[in-house]
C-alpha cells in the first residue's frame, strides 16, 4: 500500500498539490462560516448558496467571475455560456416582477452567471475526462474563487469590528503627519469637486476587481488555445493579497481618519450617497476632518464600535491597484494607461474618501510588490535573488508598522527627516523589485553579424 501511494505522488505531484490547495481552501471557508454564525451573521458559503436564488450584492462581479471561467472554453462555448446566463437572468428578471418582488437590496441579475459556472463544474465532471476535465474544473475553480475571495473579504471585515473593541488610530495619524496628512488635504479635493468627483472616484474605488478581471482576461487569453494556464498571473497575486491582508488587520487595527477624526457622513452630506449606518460621533476623537488635521500628542488606544471594520493597515486597495499596474505593463497601450489611471485614481479615492491614511497606502505599496515577488519566485523557482527581495520587502514592511506603532510622536516631530525616510523605504521596494524581476526576464540573443569578406581581385 506504501508503495502505490509513493508511486502515485510521484507521478501526480501536481494533483496532489491541487488536492491539498482545495481542501485548505474548503476548511478555510467552513472556519469562517463557523465565525460569522457565532458573530450572528450568514458567513461566505450561505451567503454564496443564496446567491443562487435572492438578488446577488455582486452582480458585476459575478459576470466578471463568468469571464474569467470563459478563458478554457471556445468561442463557440463562449456565446453559448454567456447567452445562458442572459437567458436565466432574464427569467429571474420576469418572475421577480410576476411575483411584485422589489429588488431593494444588491443587483438585479448575476444568478445566471454562477448558475452557468455551476453547471459547467457539472459539465466536468459528467461529461469530460482526463487534461479537458482538469482545464474545465481549473477555469470554474478560477470564476468561483474570486467570488469567494470577496465573501471571504467581506466577513473578514465583520469579524475585525466584532473582535478587535481597541484600534490604533491615534498612532498611525500622528505618524502621518511626517507626510504632510494627505488624507486631510485630499479629502477637502474631493469635497470642493462635489457630487462629480465622487461618483467618478465611487466607480473606480468600488469596481477594481472587476479591472483586475480585465487584465487577467488579456494574460489568459491564450489558454484555450494552449490547453493550460501560464505559471503566473494576476489573479493568484489578487487571492493572496486578500487572504493575508485581513490578517494583519487581525494585528493592527485601524478605522481610518473618515470614521476616527469625524462622525463618518458629514463628508458625503453633499451628496447624499452614504449607504453604510455611520458610525456614532461618540467614538470619534473629534470632528476633525478633513478640515482640520489631528493633533499632534502623545497617542493612547481607544475604543471603537463594533461596526467600522478595521481595515487601514496596510490599504488592500492600494495593494491592489499596484498589483493591476504591475500586470498591465506587459500588455497594449491601452493596457497600461488603464493600469495607471486606476493606480492613481484608487490612490486618491482612498486618501480623498477618507479611508485611509497616507502612511496606509505606503505600507500597501511594499505589500504588494512583496507577495508579487514571492509568487513569481515560486513560479520561476527560488533562487538567492528572489529570496532576498522577499526578506527585504518583509523586512521592510514590518519595520513601517513597528515604526507606525512605536515611534509616531518622533516622527511627527521631524517630518522633514521621517517623510523622506518612508518614501525611501518604500522606493526601495519598488526599485529592487523592478530590478530583480527585470533580471528574470529572458534575453533574446542578438543575430551575430557576419564578418566582412575580403574583396576578390
Amino acid at each position: 500500500m506504501k508503495g502505490r501511494t509513493a508511486y502515485f505522488v510521484g507521478r501526480h505531484p501536481r494533483a496532489i498539490l491541487w488536492a491539498a490547495a482545495g481542501v485548505v481552501t474548503l476548511g478555510f471557508l467552513i472556519a469562517l462560516e463557523v465565525a460569522a454564525r457565532r458573530c450572528g451573521l450568514p458567513g461566505p458559503i450561505s451567503n454564496q448558496v443564496g446567491e443562487l436564488i435572492f438578488p446577488p450584492k455582486s452582480g458585476f462581479l459575478l459576470y466578471a467571475s463568468l469571464a474569467l471561467m470563459m478563458v478554457v472554453l471556445t468561442w463557440r462555448q463562449r456565446f453559448i455560456a454567456a447567452g445562458a446566463a442572459l437567458g436565466i437572468d432574464a427569467v429571474f428578471f420576469l418572475v421577480r416582477r410576476a411575483v411584485d418582488a422589489e429588488v431593494t437590496e444588491g443587483h438585479p441579475f448575476g444568478n445566471g452567471a454562477l448558475w452557468v459556472m455551476l453547471g459547467y463544474a457539472v459539465i466536468a465532471v459528467t461529461r469530460r475526462t482526463g487534461e479537458e476535465r482538469v482545464l474545465l474544473l481549473k477555469g470554474v475553480g478560477l470564476g468561483l474563487l474570486l467570488v469567494a475571495g470577496r465573501k471571504t473579504g467581506d466577513i473578514w471585515l465583520v469579524i475585525t469590528s466584532k473582535t478587535r473593541p481597541m484600534v490604533l488610530d491615534q498612532y498611525v495619524a500622528t505618524a502621518d503627519h511626517a507626510l504632510g496628512a494627505p488624507s486631510w488635504l485630499a479629502g477637502r479635493i474631493v469635497t470642493a469637486t462635489g457630487s462629480i468627483g465622487f461618483n467618478f472616484l465611487d466607480v473606480v474605488y468600488g469596481q477594481l476587481a472587476v479591472a483586475a478581471v480585465i487584465v487577467a482576461l488579456y494574460q489568459l487569453r491564450g489558454v484555450a488555445v494552449e490547453r493550460r494556464f501560464p505559471g503566473h498571473h494576476l489573479v493568484r497575486t489578487f487571492m493572496v493579497i486578500g487572504l493575508l491582508g485581513p490578517a494583519i488587520y487581525m494585528i493592527f487595527p485601524v478605522v481610518g481618519p473618515v470614521f476616527a477624526y469625524g462622525t463618518g457622513a458629514e463628508h458625503w452630506a453633499s451628496v447624499s450617497l452614504w449607504a453604510q449606518t455611520p458610525p456614532s460621533e461618540q467614538w470619534a476623537v473629534a470632528n476633525l476632518w478633513p478640515v482640520t488635521p489631528s493633533p499632534i500628542a502623545v497617542p493612547h488606544h481607544m475604543p471603537f464600535d463594533e461596526i467600522t471594520p478595521r481595515n487601514c493597515m496596510p490599504s488592500l486597495h492600494t495593494a491592489w491597484a499596484t498589483a493591476i499596474f504591475i500586470h498591465s505593463r506587459k500588455g497594449p497601450r491601452l493596457l497600461r494607461f488603464a493600469g495607471t489611471f486606476w493606480l492613481i485614481a484608487t490612490l486618491a479615492a482612498t486618501l480623498g474618501f477618507g479611508y485611509h491614511y497616507g502612511v496606509d497606502l505606503i505600507a500597501g505599496v511594499v505589500f504588494a510588490c512583496t507577495i508579487e515577488a514571492a509568487l513569481r519566485s515560486l513560479a520561476r523557482g527560488w533562487d538567492r535573488s528572489g529570496t532576498q527581495l522577499v526578506a527585504y520587502g518583509a523586512t521592510v514592511f514590518v519595520a513601517l508598522l513597528v515604526s507606525y506603532r512605536y515611534l509616531p510622536l518622533e516622527m511627527a516631530e521631524h517630518p522633514w527627516v521621517s517623510g523622506p525616510l518612508l518614501v525611501l523605504a518604500m522606493t526601495s521596494v519598488v526599485y529592487g523589485y523592478v530590478r530583480t524581476t527585470a533580471l528574470w526576464e529572458p534575453r533574446t540573443a542578438s543575430a551575430r553579424q557576419p564578418e566582412p569578406q575580403p574583396e576578390l581581385i
